[in-house]
């Protein structure tokens, strides 16, 4: 558990500046992820043929295509947002357990695709943010 002091410290720190590099890896990851499931909410919004078939065969109703779509969506789309990217994270975090749930409900070996993305989620973050650094300190 962090003291006062440790979390004052923590939050107060001065971010290092993030290298070029990481930066632009930082935001390839992260817009290639955006992209991925822009798309994924897109088609489900309009409730396009693949999707009606795919969330059918996970054994969900077609009435919750549309709402999941507007979920991921939003979610997306504050992940987006350099203000609101960690607060989207933390939504999409949850929306890819719940993929990686129902993909392992239906013994479906597809399961990983969700609990990858999710890795990129963060990874995108990470790379592009001190403050995630920080918070995800990794040794070398």
């Amino acid at each position: 558990m962090l003291t006062t002091t440790q979390n004052t410290t923590l939050l107060n720190s001065e971010a290092v500046p993030v290298s070029t590099w990481t930066l632009w890896a930082g935001r390839i990851v992260s817009g290639l992820i955006i992209a991925l499931l822009l798309f994924d909410g897109i088609i489900k919004v309009l409730k396009v043929a693949a999707a009606v078939e795919g969330t059918a065969r996970l054994g969900y109703p077609v009435g919750v295509i549309v709402p999941l779509g507007f979920v991921l969506l939003t979610c997306v789309v504050l992940y987006a947002i350099p203000r609101t990217a960690v607060l989207g994270a933390i939504l999409l975090t949850g929306y890819l357990g719940g993929a990686t749930a129902t993909q392992v409900r239906v013994q479906d070996l597809w399961f990983v695709l969700p609990v990858v993305l999710g890795l990129m989620v963060w990874g995108g973050l990470f790379l592009r943010m001190e403050r995630i650094r920080l918070l995800i300190p990794v040794q070398r």
